[in-house]
């Protein structure tokens, strides 16, 4: 496996926010976020194909077991272990990171290379941004709220930072689509490029208000421990249902890959739309870019092992 370059973009980007703050404080970063968040959705609305989706809609459990994992098993572990938790906002975190919706991309990819069930991933990794769109905000309300958020405001801004430009994408799909999917690497690159100026911004602010004082490596090695077990877990109970749910091997497959992804591409924007500028977004942001970097390197591996399987069950 080789290692993602993106992932050494994310280091290289916390690096540069430690040691280079100025430009967050020269550049109107907060605007070009914003523009960028815009973009991005209005982009992932053009992306959408009708006809994968189409295609993917007969498969019903299949599409429960990964939407209930995604939106409801895994919201619902982190919760069960908050008490374990000394720190809130290292938990928050790790909730707002299982609270997120699945990744499109990498998800697909991995199902083609190991030989899952195509359609059915296409159109679970997209209905899975739209449905996080409005599941991912309701989940971190219930903590939000009591920490005197303001979540009327929060989604007035999600109405026209994110519902409006996808609604536009979908409406202009039939003429600019073709176009957009055909160029589809640029926009991939667009899209990491959005995430990597909100998380320099989310950075600075997180360095600047000396957020991560009191957090010692100990304390990032346990929150690696459970991120690791959570994937892990989710792993285990999703390949367990798919069994005990008679899938065959092609639909085992697109469960497991795309019911343990979550997006980074929503966690960062969706962290400027929840907490905006606030210091604490950084910590905030590392369960899900940690979790980024654990699913590409194991899905990727168990991708790679079934790949070389396939011929042998044919």
């Amino acid at each position: 496996m080789k290692t993602d370059p993106f992932i050494l973009f994310l280091l290289a980007v916390v690096g540069v926010a430690y040691f280079f703050p100025e430009p967050a404080h020269v550049l109107p970063l907060d605007t070009l976020s914003s523009a960028g968040i815009s973009l991005v959705f209005f982009f992932y609305g053009l992306k959408l194909s009708p006809a994968s989706i189409r295609s993917g809609l007969s498969n019903v459990r299949l599409h429960l077991v990964i939407q209930g994992f995604t939106f409801g098993v895994f919201p619902l572990l982190v919760w069960a272990v908050r008490p374990f938790f000394s720190s809130e906002e290292m938990w928050l975190g790790l909730f707002f990171l299982a609270a997120l919706p699945s990744t499109v991309s990498s998800s697909v990819v991995m199902v083609s290379m190991a030989g899952g069930n195509m359609p059915a991933a296409i159109f679970n990794a997209s209905i899975s941004g739209l449905i996080g769109i409005f599941v991912t905000p309701l989940w971190m309300s219930l903590f939000i709220q009591g920490a005197g958020g303001d979540m009327s405001a929060i989604y007035i801004k999600l109405l026209y930072e994110i519902v409006l430009p996808i609604t536009a994408g979908l409406m202009l799909q039939k003429w600019l689509g073709g176009h957009v999917r055909r160029f589809s690497s640029f926009f991939t690159k667009f899209d990491r490029a959005v995430i990597l100026l909100i998380i320099y911004k989310s950075f600075v602010h997180s360095f600047e208000s000396r957020i991560f004082s009191g957090i010692r490596v100990p304390d990032l090695l346990v929150l690696f421990g459970w991120i690791l077990l959570l994937f892990t877990g989710v792993y285990s109970l999703i390949g367990f249902t798919g069994r005990k749910l008679g899938f065959n091997r092609e639909d085992r497959i697109t469960a497991l890959f795309c019911g343990t992804k979550k997006s980074l591409v929503h966690g960062t924007v969706f962290s400027k739309v929840l907490w905006g500028n606030a210091a604490s977004v950084g910590i905030l942001l590392l369960p899900i870019m940690l979790f980024h970097a654990i699913q590409i390197l194991i899905i990727g591996i168990i991708a790679g092992r079934y790949a070389r399987e396939a011929p042998a069950e044919k």
